[in-house]
């Protein structure tokens, strides 16, 4: 089984309509034979994103339980060591590559791993060409 890291940009637009396109369909088809592997920040990153939604009107409590469902069922594996790296390896990529430390423990994981990254954002994007990792394309 082929493995990536998935970034949240990914995995919002795959609850928000409006943010949804052929290469975040194509990823979550992806994961019929892959696995995703995901920083410790992930479950929150999720959680905050979907909260804001419900409050500025854009989802409802009951599509949240619905999507979280649907994340539960998908082969996606939370990396357990993310935060040993924080002080150390992230923050130095953070620096380095003028990221969040979000978006550097992405970053890092896809290094660590060796494997690609899914993402739509556009720093990261550009920071995982800078290190030389990967990217998946639709």
């Amino acid at each position: 089984m082929s493995r990536f890291v998935l970034d949240n940009s990914v995995v919002m637009a795959w609850y928000f309509e409006d943010e949804a396109n052929d290469f975040t369909a194509a990823i979550l088809q992806s994961l019929a034979s892959s696995e995703a592997l995901v920083p410790t920040i992930w479950p929150l990153e999720v959680a905050n994103v979907l909260l804001v939604g419900e409050r500025r009107g854009r989802s409802t409590e009951a599509r949240t339980s619905r999507f979280i469902a649907l994340l539960d069922a998908l082969p996606i594996r939370v990396d357990a060591a993310t935060s040993q790296h924080a002080l150390s390896g992230i923050l130095m990529l953070a620096h380095e590559q003028r990221l969040s430390a979000y978006d550097a423990a992405y970053l890092e994981l896809s290094m660590r791993e060796g494997v690609s990254l899914a993402t739509q954002d556009q720093a990261l994007r550009r920071a995982a060409e800078a290190c030389g990792v990967g990217l998946l394309v639709a």
